[in-house]
């Protein structure tokens, strides 16, 4: 996948903007890995985004992934999908 961004509002309104570095679908449900830097940093923050869509106005949000048995599956995952890539969970 080409790199782009992602701008999201959180809670509190504040708009964030993530790189997005892979997407992938897992379980019927789509993922994106994301950082907060666009440099190729050794030790750059990511996380792993769920997309949901909102049946009653048809908005996209994305939750940030938790479970840790899932987080597991995904990185496992990414780090497939994106060879130069080393995931580890903190």
């Amino acid at each position: 996948m080409e790199q782009g961004m992602i701008t999201l509002t959180d809670e509190d309104g504040s708009e964030i903007e993530f790189y997005i570095l892979e997407q992938t679908e897992l379980g019927g449900s789509t993922y994106l890995l994301v950082t907060d830097s666009d440099e190729e940093a050794e030790e750059a923050e990511a996380l792993i985004l769920r997309e949901t869509v909102e049946s009653e106005n048809g908005h996209v949000v994305y939750e940030t992934v938790e479970d840790e048995t899932t987080l597991k599956a995904l990185s496992g995952l990414f780090e497939e999908l994106l060879e130069e890539i080393d995931i580890r969970m903190e």
